[in-house]
């Protein structure tokens, strides 16, 4: 099961106290500010980014204070904190095992999950020839999804239903400790309304926010088998069809890319934009995250980045005052752009 206190410790594991814990909580959240960002790739935790967002401060803090208590974790400065024996010996066993994949898959599962429960209510009544019942989405562009797969579709409306649940039943007997019920209580069908995510999470025993966590696990789960085998996925396929890929940059840096490759320097950005040149440092940092290829040779030096990647690998740290510290030569600036354009391939 994908236990939100596993991902927890296996977060803080991961910053090994060289970040605060609420950076943990903002990962989860998905704030998008480049500190968030760059957290996520630098200390490999693309795949929980933005899988709570529901979750609030306040219930981040219940679930923390609960390792607290358990001694598996223990303070190594103002909000930051390590796990402690117990703590590594309980994640030996009880690592994580999720699915969930929020850098890659969040911008879409909301609309995977209306073209899905979308598309169970119509085939199930396909099946039982209904004709008159309201449909649960009232998404006008799933509608529109649902009539071109079903015009293109060569599978009968009336073999439909069956497909479909073999499909589903293929991949969740497939999946490892996920319970189907999380998913199948919510979906609605011929004669059958499904639960709400409160209702269901009642029905299950278990809090709205580890409920929540466990939908977007199985979701996931389902996309990634779907995505890795569509010939085998033949209807389930059909959820990815024309699933938009969101540029993963932010509108304001998407601005500046646009500058960037006009020729203009930062320091002209920041003129023409009026903005800090701070902000675009940080959308500089922002495309070494993410355009691949993208050049930081005129921003730093080839030796330079060698010595940061070096000081950082051999400090065992990512920490920029540390790194500046023994190279006062290279600016935080510098340090963060080498950071995030390499800075992940040496710890994985």
């Amino acid at each position: 099961m994908c236990e939100i206190e596993n991902i927890l410790l296996y977060c803080l594991k991961q910053l090994n106290g060289e970040r605060t814990i609420y950076s943990i909580y903002h990962l989860l959240n998905g704030k998008k500010s480049s500190q968030t960002l760059q957290d996520a790739h630098l200390f490999s935790l693309k795949k929980y980014f933005r899988i709570l967002e529901p979750l609030t401060r306040e219930s981040f803090d219940e679930i923390f204070n609960r390792l607290l208590e358990k001694k598996l974790i223990e303070a190594c400065g103002e909000q930051r904190y390590l796990l402690t024996s117990a703590g590594q010996d309980y994640l030996i066993n009880n690592a994580p095992t999720c699915y969930v994949n929020g850098w890659r898959y969040q911008p879409f599962t909301l609309l995977v999950w209306e073209r899905l429960s979308l598309l169970v209510q119509v085939t199930s009544n396909f099946t039982f020839q209904e004709t008159k019942y309201i449909p649960i989405q009232k998404n006008t562009e799933v509608h529109n999804w649902l009539k071109d797969f079903l015009k293109s579709s060569s599978i009968p409306k009336q073999k439909l239903g069956k497909i479909l649940f073999s499909e589903l039943v293929d991949c969740l007997e497939k999946a490892k400790d996920i319970n189907p019920a999380v998913l199948v209580f919510r979906l609605t069908g011929y004669k059958q309304i499904g639960l709400t995510s409160s209702q269901t999470a009642k029905k299950l025993n278990i809090d709205s926010i580890q409920y929540y966590l466990e939908f977007i696990n199985i979701l996931h789960c389902l996309i990634e088998f779907v995505e890795s085998a569509p010939s085998r996925f033949k209807v389930l396929s059909s959820l990815l069809v024309n699933i938009e890929q969101k540029d993963s940059l932010t509108l304001s840096s998407r601005k500046t890319w646009v500058l960037l490759n006009q020729g203009f320097t930062p320091e002209e950005i920041a003129r023409i934009r009026n903005l800090k040149s701070s902000t675009i440092e940080d959308h500089l940092v922002e495309f070494a995250l993410n355009v691949k290829d993208f050049p930081i040779n005129t921003f730093v030096e080839e030796v330079v980045q060698q010595k940061i990647l070096e000081i950082s690998r051999q400090e065992g740290t990512r920490q920029l005052k540390v790194i500046r510290n023994t190279l006062k030569t290279a600016s935080y600036f510098q340090i963060r752009l080498v950071l995030a354009k390499y800075g992940d391939r040496q710890w994985n």
